[in-house]
């Protein structure tokens, strides 16, 4: 079955820098696209970016743009998120997904991660 496991979240100064991964198996890495979405106390899931299947296309949410960025490693069936730069406002629980295509919208990624905490301190 398929399996994305996130890893690398923790707690951070703001200001700071963390680098999350995402490995996947049970599918053909490279047929899909991947996103990491992230989720707040209270708030709704938001889309954070999303790279293509070569890697050749990436979007970022505009929150994050500048700060972040997405690549991907398809003879590791990874993916990575440098978060740079931190805020208090990033904190949330990052969750990778694979999706047939590139896009923004949660509901259009059939395969999810568990999930790894980010955590910063002001």
């Amino acid at each position: 079955q398929v399996q994305l496991v996130e890893s690398g979240g923790g707690l951070v100064q703001a200001g700071g820098s963390l680098r999350l991964s995402c490995t996947a198996s049970g599918l053909t890495f490279g047929a899909y696209a991947m996103g990491w979405f992230r989720l707040a106390p209270g708030k709704e899931r938001e889309f954070v970016a999303a790279i293509s299947q070569s890697g050749s296309t990436t979007y970022y949410a505009d929150s994050v743009k500048g700060r972040f960025t997405m690549s991907r490693d398809n003879a590791k069936n990874t993916v990575y998120l440098e978060m740079n730069s931190l805020k208090p406002e990033d904190m949330a629980v990052y969750s990778c997904a694979a999706s047939y295509y590139t896009n923004r919208r949660a509901s259009d990624y059939p395969y999810w991660g568990q999930g790894t905490q980010v955590t910063v301190s002001s």
